[in-house]
């Protein structure tokens, strides 16, 4: 993950909702200012807890940097060059209109047009398109040598990558231009949707916006005649900076069934596309205390240490227990209710394990793979964010050893 953290680089988390996307943006952000970089994570609205782990009593649309007290209260060197922002969808929306059309009762015009509203509000790709907006702004302006990017949530995070060339193409469609001429009296445009294609138009605008009278849309389209080119050309150059050597898209999973099946699909899909994924966080895999032991295990493997330690040795000893109990009699003296919570937990770590490390076989060749514990107390403040940050640049080995392990006491 270190390499992905280098001068020039943006990388870009990819990821369902509910995986820690913001947690791992942040923590990695953290990372990369610790490797001496001046840095900017764009956040989409963190929780409460995270704001506090940030040190920040709020966050705006504007990059705001980390306070050298809050860093040195965490252990942290006070120089870090850390910024954070909230993602302001409607503040970059409007200011993209602000730009590129110059005339202000054109610009109220279009900001109270109900089809901008809802097209800005209400469509799938509003939060990616803002996005995306706010981190060409940041790129082009060359005040970051890192920057960090938390997609929002979606239904499914690909479609933060499609949003720039659909809209594109939506707005850029001739036979919008066409149909919604500001020429064309009201009598014209009901006979041009009768054709097919200007059907189309109107289905794929309604879709991203919702159910507009055609009157709205097409007011729309005359306020933002002069400006449209430009506005195209800027989604295009926002959809060729995703497809730049700087973009490094990483994919944040957990060891869930589902969320490896999500993530399964995702590469899939960006392999249809074209789009290289550089790395793979999991997230909130075995609980930190499993996850140290086995990461020690592992550098002293590394270092030809003789040791004949194992991970995962508490499992095996939680095997041992109930037998243990039958033997002394005190299974029935309450004590099988514990006993099967740590039985249950003994199998869900080890289906776990079992799971990611099929997973991880399944790789392309150069994608990297990083893991992150599940932080028991919760990523509540800048020294948790930093312990995150060291598992994911920890370049430790440890998933083979786990394998092995899991077999031995599944055995």
């Amino acid at each position: 993950m270190k390499d992905l953290l280098t001068k020039g680089s943006i990388p870009i988390l990819l990821g369902t909702g509910g995986v820690g996307k913001t947690t791992i943006a942040a923590a990695l952000a953290l990372a990369g200012a610790s490797a001496g970089l001046n840095t900017a994570v764009i956040t989409v609205d963190p929780s409460e807890r995270l704001r506090d782990a940030l040190g920040l009593a709020r966050l705006g649309g504007q990059p705001t940097r980390i306070g050298a007290r809050q860093l040195a209260v965490a252990g942290l060197d006070p120089h870090l060059q850390l910024s954070a922002m909230m993602l302001d969808v409607s503040g970059a929306w409007d200011s993209i209109i602000e730009r590129f059309v110059a005339e202000p009762a054109t610009r109220r015009r279009v900001f109270d047009n109900p089809f901008y509203k809802s097209l800005t509000s209400e469509f799938a790709g509003a939060e990616a398109f803002a996005a995306l907006q706010r981190l060409y702004d940041l790129h082009q302006a060359g005040s970051f040598e890192l920057e960090i990017v938390d997609t929002p949530p979606a239904s499914h995070s690909f479609e933060f990558l499609q949003t720039p060339a659909r809209l594109a193409r939506l707005l850029d469609s001739r036979t919008a231009r066409w149909l919604f001429t500001p020429s064309l009296s009201a009598g014209r445009i009901a006979m041009k949707v009768a054709s097919e294609a200007a059907r189309f138009v109107v289905r794929e605008l309604e879709r991203f916006a919702g159910s507009n009278v055609l009157s709205t849309i097409t007011d729309f389209f005359a306020a933002m005649a002069e400006s449209m080119d430009a506005i195209i050309d800027r989604l295009q150059k926002t959809e060729a900076l995703l497809h730049s050597p700087a973009v490094k898209f990483v994919m944040v999973t957990t060891a869930e069934p589902d969320r490896i099946m999500q993530a399964r699909e995702l590469l899939a899909q960006m392999d249809a596309e074209g789009l290289k994924l550089s790395a793979i966080v999991i997230n909130r895999f075995l609980d930190e205390r499993t996850f140290q032991e086995s990461a020690r295990l592992a550098r002293e493997r590394s270092a030809a240490a003789d040791s004949v330690e194992r991970p995962l040795s508490h499992l095996a000893e939680i095997s041992e227990l109930r037998a243990s109990m039958a033997k002394d009699g005190t299974e029935a003296n309450g004590f099988g209710r514990l006993v099967h919570h740590f039985e249950e937990y003994r199998e869900r770590t080890l289906a776990e394990i079992e799971r990611v490390a099929a997973f991880a076989r399944e790789l392309p060749k150069g994608v990297r793979l990083a893991i992150a514990p599940e932080i028991e107390a919760g990523v509540r403040d800048l020294a948790a964010l930093s312990r995150v940050a060291g598992y994911l640049t920890s370049g430790i080995g440890m998933l083979k050893g786990l394998e092995v392990a899991a077999r031995e006491v599944t055995a």
